[in-house]
């Protein structure tokens, strides 16, 4: 996770908030971050109304040095902005620059600013690659101790690169469900893991709802590559319906599988693709056995994939929380929920 927050200050004295949501230019992570010149990312921008011109900056101090960032609006990106960010310094990174200038992005309602503390307790300990903007937080439970133990028990744990989104947070305000804009992220996965997972079908886990999304995300780009839709590592993405428009009964076996071949063809050991993918009540399954997830809010596409796994069982679920009391959202307790169906 990154501090993804960072507060500027106009000369009038006005505070404008920029959230980093993804790169632009250059537009994978690990290069953007690497980057020691100019960055442009999409990004959300709080106080829009005070910021209608010009660059705005802040000042940092990674050391005895004391640097400048500077953040100028280049044009629309959606419902969000495409930002540049420039500082001067030619020996930092901006993975450096942020990291020193940034705040951690705690969920809105966690209505406090942010610690020093957060960045390790709101950081899952198996993390490895920056990017995302929220922790998957039902991976906050799992300590390094309790990770070493699991392969003392015969379980075996098998890693995704997931950059979480700050869409994860975003309520479903459309009336109809059909209306709703479902926001993007960007996973990573190994061909190692795509064995794996072809191995123990019918014995997987999932670690967080963002995890589903990838793990069934997987399959739906493998159905395009067994079907020829895909025959390259540049188009790998999955829209939010298209799911729900393209269920050819494609076997499981069978679509990762074609992933793998396609990965082989390529001398490719690790494909990034980006999903969109909705899960709501009527889905079906083809990753999953089961699933470790915290309590979450109403209104969200987060409970709206837990009624789609555990049908009517969800009301019973969240009423038993609630009357033993057990905490909600990121800091809250958590699940591990089987379907019979699937």
């Amino acid at each position: 996770m990154i501090r993804a927050r960072l507060l500027f200050r106009k000369k009038s004295g006005a505070q404008i908030e920029i959230f980093c949501l993804e790169p632009l230019s250059p537009p994978d992570y690990e290069t953007s971050f690497a980057s020691k010149s100019p960055v442009e990312w999409k990004c959300i921008i709080g106080n829009l109304k005070k910021w209608k011109t010009g660059v705005v900056s802040l000042k940092f101090r990674p050391g005895d040095t004391e640097y400048e960032l500077c953040a100028e609006k280049i044009c629309p990106e959606g419902e969000a902005w495409r930002i540049r960010f420039n500082w001067n310094s030619t020996r930092l990174s901006f993975s450096e620059v942020i990291e020193t200038s940034g705040h951690i992005p705690l969920p809105p309602y966690i209505s406090r600013e942010d610690e020093k503390e957060d960045g390790s307790r709101y950081q899952t300990v198996y993390s490895s690659v920056k990017g995302s903007v929220a922790a998957p937080t039902a991976g906050l439970h799992f300590t390094q101790d309790l990770l070493d133990k699991l392969p003392k028990k015969g379980v075996k744990s098998v890693n995704v690169t997931l950059h979480v989104g700050a869409g994860t947070f975003q309520q479903v305000r459309a009336r109809h469900i059909s209306d709703h804009k479902m926001h993007c992220e960007h996973f990573s996965v190994t061909k190692e893991t795509i064995c794996e997972l072809l191995e123990n079908h019918g014995r997987i886990i999932a670690v967080g709802t963002t995890s589903v999304r990838t793990l069934e995300s997987l399959y739906w780009l493998g159905v395009k590559t067994a079907d020829g839709s895909i025959s390259n590592l540049n188009d790998l993405q999955i829209d939010q319906w298209e799911p729900y428009h393209n269920d050819r009964g494609i076997a499981v076996e069978k679509a990762l599988t074609a992933l793998s071949d396609l990965m082989t063809r390529h001398n490719c050991q690790t494909i990034s693709g980006s999903t969109k993918i909705i899960i709501i009540p009527g889905y079906k399954f083809r990753m999953i056995t089961g699933m470790i997830t915290n309590f979450h809010q109403p209104r969200s596409t987060l409970l709206l994939l837990i009624s789609a796994w555990t049908g009517s069982d969800w009301h019973k679920i969240y009423s038993y929380a609630l009357e033993k009391k057990f905490r909600f959202l990121s800091y809250g307790d958590s699940s591990l929920l089987f379907n019979s169906l699937c």
